[in-house]
């Protein structure tokens, strides 16, 4: 009978890491913060480290996030498919909602948000990562950061910049603890990027640099009056109640070349939109959309609004198994669009719809070079998810001036509206 493992063989250890990330494993701090754009390898490092290391020896390690809805909105997924990629099924054991060692290693999920007060009762805790740091309240730091007090403990920080006032960026990024080790990456420190991200980060580079240096370099956006939907949005966890609420709603915009194709999951209740879900991706072929739109629960079950500029790609669609069909537009179909939305008392935004989130921050008016003045024109680019909100939502967006409607009358031609 072969004795019991009680830590990884030793072709499993040899696993990669990328070069900006090994200080998680080779240096000790209190604190260790890995911080950049989107594709720099962030949680990929930070998974693989704690597996690694939670291998060597016994740890109980917290994965923590502001927003956990279930465990599917958990780094547990990454944990999961890191341990099948290293080798390490056979040593770890994810359960449902935990992942257990063969040596006694534990891992841990727990949204603070609404669970803050009950993680004051944890004990032991050898290193907490914190994912999506970004979008912690100073509130949960608060709290957190004292329940984490084992002697030689650490706390990891990942995170993608957004605002340079939200309470991690001041935290970690202007005023580091002492001591603490701070890392800023990119994409280009990612030598496993795949094409379909490289894809959009060139995309977003010759489109909107501005955007692209939040987006991919890691810099933080500064919210302005220029932003279409400023004061009206907000990223919060929600599970829908189908019973109650009305939807679910669904809008698709179609990439030309190298723009993204979208579609969206929405809702609304009380006055407020809910956008549930997304599917994203840059380049996509028309042959490739139906996968891509099955990543959306209920996509083929009801009706898909989508741009209606591309009746191929919406006949395309429909012959493989969608309810999809065109969307109405018309002269002020987007200025009417922006006024429908803007009446809702809130815009709420699932954090695990990170694209809808983005262009929330960067859709905006464009602004005068030399006053600073906000213009009644908008800007172009970051608005592909709001297309597909006012696709999907259509049927209930009203044109607030309609165009002459042109009749016959004895041979000649006269308005009637």
């Amino acid at each position: 009978m072969e004795p019991e493992r009680t830590e990884p063989d030793s072709d499993a250890t040899r696993i990669e890491i990328g070069e900006s990330a090994r200080f998680l494993y080779e240096e000790q701090a209190r604190y260790k913060v890995l911080y950049g754009g989107r594709g720099s390898l962030k949680s990929w490092s930070a998974a693989r480290t704690l597996l690694l290391m939670g291998g060597q020896q016994r740890l109980r390690i917290l994965c923590a996030r502001e927003f956990q809805n279930s465990i599917a909105d958990s780094v547990h997924r990454v944990l999961a498919d890191q341990i099948g990629l290293m080798g390490l099924g056979d040593f770890y054991q994810v359960q449902n909602t935990a992942i257990v060692g063969a040596n006694g290693t534990e891992f841990i999920f727990v949204g603070l948000r609404y669970n803050i007060e009950s993680i004051k009762s944890l004990e032991g805790i050898d290193i907490c990562w914190v994912e999506e740091a970004e979008r912690v309240s100073e509130r949960s730091w608060e709290i957190l950061v004292p329940t984490v007090r084992k002697a030689g403990s650490e706390i990891w920080v990942t995170f993608n910049p957004a605002q340079e006032s939200d309470p991690t960026y001041q935290r970690f990024v202007v005023n580091p603890p002492p001591g603490a080790i701070v890392r800023r990456v990119s994409w280009k420190d990612n030598p496993w990027l795949p094409d379909v991200l490289r894809q959009e980060a060139e995309y977003l580079r010759r489109t909107d640099p501005d955007a692209y240096f939040h987006v991919w370099e890691g810099g933080t956006w500064t919210r302005s009056d220029a932003q279409v939907f400023n004061g009206k949005w907000i990223i919060d966890d929600f599970e829908p109640a189908p019973a109650t609420w009305n939807g679910p709603y669904f809008g698709a915009d179609w990439g030309f070349s190298t723009d993204p194709t979208v579609l969206l999951r929405m809702w609304i209740c009380n006055q407020r939109l809910y956008i549930e879900n997304e599917a994203y991706r840059v380049g996509c072929d028309i042959a490739a959309t139906p996968k891509l739109f099955d990543r959306v629960p209920g996509s083929r079950t009801h009706c898909i609004r989508a741009d209606n500029s591309r009746p191929e790609t919406i006949n395309h669609v429909r012959n493989a198994g969608f309810r999809c069909e065109a969307a109405d537009k018309w002269t002020s179909s987007v200025e009417d669009g922006i006024s429908y939305l803007r009446g809702f008392e809130k815009i709420v935004i699932h954090p695990r719809c990170k694209h809808m989130a983005e262009e929330a921050r960067l859709y905006s008016y464009k602004t005068d070079k030399l006053t600073g003045d906000v213009l009644p024109d908008l800007k172009p680019g970051h608005d592909h998810c709001w297309d597909a909100v006012r696709y999907g939502l259509q049927p209930m967006i009203k044109m607030k001036d309609p165009p002459p409607r042109y009749v016959p009358t004895h041979g000649l031609y006269r308005p009637r509206r």
